[in-house]
Parts: structure tokens; C-alpha cells; sequence
């Protein structure tokens, strides 16, 4: 245990933090200790920096010395504090969730992208939903859209759930649980969806904080990773409006398998890269309506 004693100030107590997990190892260790402070303490930035020479107390000092030890442990910080930021909203997180990852985002913009009127009323529907990020994403930015989240695992829908009323979305968001769109009856204007899509052999090799602190079954994409899509595109197209869209989060390496996939049941394809430069997100629609532009 990494020792903070209550009459430490809390800009000691930052520098103390700092230094505790670069010794660990932890190549973030500057922003990691920063956001465990303020979590531990209860304090803001600004807190810190008007009223840092204030002692960190008893309960502090303890919550502070456990963060920490999690933390050096190996442990992500967004598991430790139990929440973490997507598309500018905050998300809780359970065991049963993956931490909201800004690759995600790109899913967003990917839907947002579709040339949807802002203000209508679309149907959405997000298959294996997690934390609910994306789905709630979108029905901040579609205030007259309405969404149905699906997952296997009971503690998600509970996770989402809370985290639509958290970002003030519940009143047009419904969660139930289903093995991807398989029990759903349409029509829906957008389908989104971020399956698991690492190849089963490759998961054990990931990194510790992924690995060891993400759900397996929100990672393990079956033997080559395609999986899931598999089972969504064999049950996604009958759902679709006309002009309706599915639009998935894909490995950066699995564009071109997605494509063939799509093809196989009469879909068209765009693909939308992330941030890095790697393809993250194929959208899909019926061929027949992309070749008339409708």
C-alpha cells in the first residue's frame, strides 16, 4: 500500500501520487495520478490549484492509498473511479461493460454522417449496447429519435439503463436483452453496433488492463473475430427501413472481410476511418437502395 498520511496537502499528495506510479510503471502516470486525486478527494482542478496546501484527511488519504495501489496494480483508472467520458457525456461502468474507448466515437460520427434530418424521428436500434455510450450518444444529438438497447448480460441493460437516465435520455430509450437482433421486430432507420471482434486465440495476449479488467464476451469475436457479424448480418437486413442503415465498428484489419460479408446479403458499404488512419467503422445499407441514391 502506497502510504498518504491525512495531514498531507493535496498538491503533495499529487506529486507523491505522481511519482508512486512512474515508479510502478505507468506511462501515464502524470495524468492517471491528477484524475485519482480529484476522484479520491472530491475536488476539481481548480480546487487543487487555489486551495492545494489544504491537508487531504483521514478519508482521503485512505481512498487516495487504495486508488493508488489499484492503479499500480494494473488496473485502469476508469475502472477504479467507476466512470468514464464519451462524446462529451459521462458513462458508469459495471464488470459487465467495456470502458467507452474514443475509437468508438467514430461510430457516432459515422451515424451522424448518414444525412439524417437532425430533428427526426428515428428509430434506433443498438445491438450488444454495454454501457448504452453509443445509443445515448445519439439520442443527445437526435432529440426526437428513440432507441432500443439489447445485450446478453443483465448487469449491462441495468448499466445503460442507468446511464440513460444519468444523460438524460430515458424517457426515449428502452433496454431489453437479446442475443443481438435476433427477437427484434422492425423496422429500424439506423442499427449500430460494436460486437466483439478479436479473434479468440489473439485475447489472452492483450494488454493486462484490457484483458484482465474488460468482459470477455464483449471481446472474444469467435475463432477469425467475425463472429458476431455473422449473426447480425444474417438477422439485420429484414429490420431495415427503407433506406435504413447498420453501422458497425469493425478491427482495424477487417475492412475488406466485412465488404465480402455485406456483399454476401445484398448490402453496399462505406467505410469511415478513425483518428489513427485505420478503417473503423463499415455502414451498410440494400444495394438496391444505395444504387439510387435514396
Amino acid at each position: 500500500m502506497i502510504a498518504i498520511s491525512p495531514g498531507t496537502s493535496r498538491i503533495a499528495a499529487r506529486a507523491r501520487a505522481v511519482d508512486a506510479l512512474a515508479a510502478s510503471g505507468i506511462e501515464t502516470a502524470a495524468l492517471d495520478a491528477r484524475i485519482l486525486v480529484e476522484e479520491a478527494l472530491g475536488v476539481t482542478a481548480t480546487d487543487l490549484a487555489l486551495r492545494g496546501a489544504e491537508p487531504v484527511g483521514e478519508a482521503g488519504a485512505e481512498r487516495l492509498a487504495s486508488y493508488l495501489a489499484r492503479r499500480a496494480g494494473g488496473e485502469p483508472v476508469a475502472r477504479i473511479i467507476g466512470a468514464w467520458e464519451f462524446w462529451g457525456l459521462t458513462f458508469g461502468l459495471s464488470p459487465d461493460t467495456l470502458v467507452p474507448r474514443p475509437d468508438t466515437e467514430t461510430l457516432v460520427e459515422a451515424a451522424l454522417g448518414l444525412g439524417l434530418p437532425a430533428d427526426g424521428p428515428h428509430r434506433l436500434a443498438d445491438l450488444g449496447t454495454g454501457s448504452g455510450c453509443i445509443l445515448v450518444a445519439l439520442l443527445t444529438e437526435w432529440p426526437r429519435a428513440r432507441g432500443l438497447g439489447l445485450d446478453r448480460s443483465h448487469g449491462a441493460l441495468l448499466t445503460a439503463r442507468a446511464n440513460a437516465v444519468r444523460n438524460g435520455v430515458s424517457d426515449r430509450a428502452a433496454f431489453a436483452a437479446g442475443d443481438w437482433a435476433a427477437s427484434l421486430a422492425g423496422p429500424f432507420d439506423v442499427v449500430v453496433a460494436n460486437p466483439p471482434y478479436i479473434a479468440s486465440e489473439v485475447v489472452d495476449g492483450l494488454d493486462g488492463e484490457v484483458r484482465d479488467h474488460d468482459p470477455r464476451l464483449a471481446l472474444d469475436g469467435g475463432p477469425d473475430g467475425l463472429d458476431a457479424y455473422r449473426a447480425i448480418l444474417a438477422q439485420v437486413p429484414r429490420l431495415l427501413a427503407p433506406g435504413g442503415r447498420l453501422v458497425v465498428e469493425i478491427g482495424y484489419d477487417q475492412e475488406e472481410a466485412l465488404r465480402e460479408l455485406a456483399a454476401a446479403h445484398g448490402l453496399a458499404t462505406a467505410s469511415r476511418r478513425d483518428l489513427a488512419g485505420h478503417p473503423r467503422v463499415v455502414a451498410m445499407t440494400a444495394a438496391t437502395t444505395a444504387a439510387t441514391g435514396s
